[in-house]
């Protein structure tokens, strides 16, 4: 759900003798350079593949300065010039983020646009799901966004502008089951995001959550299943059924180009929202407007008839 963006309050009537308060003040964030020969610098994490990957090459294509990132960058070798740069960046590791964003200023000077875009996914029962796998989840998919962030925010408060999109998913906004802990992850990343938009403000960055729905990636193929969920226990049968709705919805989801092109008009917005559903129709329905007005019970099992589990 979208929480209201702050406004400035009208005035109340006032008694004559009452000091009048001044009005609160808030700077619009300064519009990142889009001169000619001076595109952004952007930093794309997870840009080996997928979403990422599809997000570095449409904004290279456009002229923009990318760098995008990989666990794999090392191995896998330097991209040809007419490519984007994909540099070796751990985001489990606070030392490998921290020369990643070394590596970029040494041949930029400044950093404009981070795209949080990394992350993975496991599948199974919150109950199947063990202590060490969720906390690796986490560790990936919030942790590593706040080191992100964390290693960003410097540098874009001394230029005295920025932005952060931080990439959450449908899933952030309602929990999917046997996805159980693949959501709390980006429920994680909702909050802390909330927050960072409001504190960041004043320092002239802007902000914002993209939550994709399903798209045609490599996700599919990288989710792994918990080890309990590998074995015939309580929960196999529906978390076979489901799992079945979650490949076929991914696979015939939509094309990632939509990611893309959000994230290239959320770069030149003055004042961006902080939440921007992106996917299916359907998708977006169901977690936009379903969600508000059907009562909690009743969407839950709207839920689980999706996914057939009912």
């Amino acid at each position: 759900m979208e929480a209201p963006a702050l406004d400035d309050s009208a005035r109340a009537g006032q008694p004559e003798t009452a000091a009048m308060p001044e009005p609160l003040q808030i700077a619009e964030a300064p519009i990142i350079n889009m001169q000619a020969n001076s595109k952004p610098v952007v930093l794309i994490t997870g840009a080996s593949s997928g979403i990422g990957k599809v997000c570095a090459e449409h904004l290279h294509a456009r002229g923009y300065r990318v760098y995008g990132t990989s666990r794999r960058a090392a191995e896998t070798g330097a991209p040809t010039s007419d490519s984007f740069r994909l540099i070796a960046m751990d985001v489990t590791s606070e030392d490998s983020v921290e020369r990643a964003m070394q590596l970029i200023l040494s041949r930029e000077g400044r950093l404009d646009v981070v795209f949080n875009n990394a992350g993975d996914g496991i599948a199974g029962s919150v109950e199947d799901t063990s202590i060490e796998e969720a906390r690796q989840q986490l560790d990936t998919n919030f942790f590593g966004v706040l080191r992100v962030c964390r290693a960003a925010l410097p540098i874009m408060r001394q230029q005295g502008a920025g932005l952060i999109v931080n990439v959450s998913s449908l899933g952030g906004l309602v929990g999917l089951p046997f996805q159980g802990l693949y959501s709390a992850s980006k429920f994680a990343v909702e909050g802390m995001t909330e927050v960072l938009r409001m504190e960041v403000r004043p320092f002239g960055v802007r902000v914002a959550l993209v939550e994709p729905g399903d798209f045609r990636t490599g996700f599919t193929a990288q989710r792994r299943k918990v080890a309990a969920a590998r074995l015939d226990g309580a929960y196999s049968e529906r978390f076979g059924k489901a799992l079945e709705v979650m490949e076929h919805d991914e696979t015939n989801g939509a094309d990632p180009v939509a990611v893309a092109r959000l994230l290239e008009r959320l770069i030149t917005s003055r004042s961006p929202r902080p939440r921007y559903k992106v996917g299916g129709f359907v998708q977006k329905l169901s977690v936009g407007l379903l969600r508000k007005i059907l009562p909690q019970k009743l969407f839950e099992y709207f839920l689980m008839m999706s996914y057939g589990i009912a």
